[in-house]
């Protein structure tokens, strides 16, 4: 359980957190490193989509360290599993990982000396998507990544204004975001089955569900929004910031059990951004105005 709302949180302060080295025991999600834990320094679980990572001597991660891009030198301890996806994982003769020491492409170095109390194993894309297989699983992602790119574009065209409210909410209420999207993902589906149970509601249950994928979807390229708009500013193109925050959102989606919690983590953020922002519009709109009287010699 705390791994799961780690990793949900982790998607959370991308929004949020600007690269900084970690010098406390909080999670640390970066989009573009370096990042250094030196001596005396601690965090918990540290995300990096991009840049070379490295635990000096004395350093502490508590937590996980996952990182899918970029060199990974440990000097330090790691007292949760450590991933290295893309790049080699190198190990100080005195280094500690207390769970497993994952990796992608390239096997880590571990010298004599360093302590690792997992297993050093390879990332298993093929079970990581089910069983389904490598090329299976490539093209789900693929086919994915497509349609929320043509999805995020769509309402960005439609609906500019929305896109908007959408990242201001991000930026001004997070808190809040994150609470109404919960009770969000969670009471719709119930909401769904408990209407299927009544004759009267029966239509409307079945229309609810079937309507959980598109609302999901909608949720998560709003997320990918709010979080490519925080990277690039408010004066680049809203394009190119819708499609920076997904390439972040889709990279992550190609770490096995990282993957689901940011698809998680993205969905229910972004269902919080979604009615919050449509609450004020609705505040902002105001009571309708009322007409003004028809002088009597028109009525006539």
């Amino acid at each position: 359980m705390r791994r799961f709302l780690a990793g949900s949180a982790c998607l959370l302060m991308l929004v949020l957190a600007s690269p900084a080295d970690a010098k406390s025991g909080e999670d640390r999600v970066v989009i573009e490193g370096p990042v250094t834990i030196g001596a005396g320094q601690r965090a918990g679980d540290v995300v990096v989509a991009h840049g070379d990572v490295t635990v000096a001597k004395r350093g502490e991660i508590t937590g996980d360290l996952v990182v899918a891009s970029g060199k990974v030198r440990i000097l330090g301890t790691v007292k949760g599993d450590a991933i290295s996806i893309a790049d080699r994982a190198v190990l100080g003769p005195r280094a500690r990982v207390g769970g497993d020491l994952r990796y992608g492409d390239k096997k880590p170095t571990v010298p004599s000396g360093a302590s690792v109390g997992g297993d050093v194993k390879r990332v298993d894309i093929g079970k990581a998507t089910g069983g389904l297989g490598l090329a299976a699983g490539a093209a789900i992602w693929l086919a994915v990544s497509v349609s929320a790119f043509l999805l995020g574009v769509l309402l960005l065209w439609l609906f500019p204004r929305a896109g908007t409210a959408v990242f201001e909410v991000a930026g001004a209420r997070t808190g809040a975001a994150i609470g109404f999207g919960l009770l969000a993902f969670l009471l719709l589906p119930i909401l769904g089955f408990v209407l299927l149970v009544t004759i009267v509601g029966l239509p409307l249950g079945m229309l609810l569900l079937l309507a959980l994928g598109p609302i999901y979807a909608i949720a998560y390229t709003a997320s990918a929004w709010a979080l490519g708009r925080r990277m690039l500013g408010p004066e680049r193109n809203r394009f190119l910031a819708f499609l920076a925050g997904l390439a972040i959102l889709r990279v992550l989606a190609l770490i096995p059990i990282l993957g689901g919690l940011v698809w998680f983590g993205a969905t229910v953020f972004g269902l919080g951004l979604l009615l919050l922002a449509a609450g004020r519009a609705r505040r902002d709109r105001g009571p309708a105005e009322t007409p003004a009287p028809v002088p009597a010699w028109r009525r006539a």
